[in-house]
């Protein structure tokens, strides 16, 4: 997990301390994870933006982009192109490989539209 420092108004941080002596929060890390979880989830174009900065930096596959902005691949592809990012395509280690087993094995085919298209194939 990463370790972040900064600062903000002493407001605040009165009611971070006060959150934390009522039991709200075990603590002042466990309030400020809750707060930047609860933005993320509220603010989906700012979720988004993050995961297509992360990528076009080369910070993040196309896998975690997806994950981050809580979309599918395809629609994480698609969102890409329209900022003009220019698609990495490719396994790039274990994971990414692992990712992609996973995500296939997830797949749902209709045996009814293949058992179709055999017998219009006859």
């Amino acid at each position: 997990m990463a370790r972040i420092t900064g600062s903000y108004p002493d407001d605040l941080d009165l009611l971070i301390e006060g959150s934390v002596e009522a039991g709200v929060f075990g603590g002042k890390s466990d309030a400020l994870r809750e707060f930047v979880r609860t933005y993320f989830e509220d603010h989906e174009n700012e979720r988004i933006a993050a995961a297509v900065a992360l990528y076009k930096r080369e910070q993040i596959t196309l896998g975690d982009a997806a994950r981050l902005a809580d979309v599918d691949r395809w629609t994480m592809r698609d969102i890409l192109r329209e900022h003009g990012v220019e698609l990495r395509l490719g396994l790039v280690d274990e994971d990414d490989a692992a990712y992609e087993v996973e995500a296939a094995s997830e797949l749902e085919f209709d045996d009814k539209d293949s058992a179709d298209e055999k017998s219009d194939a006859k």
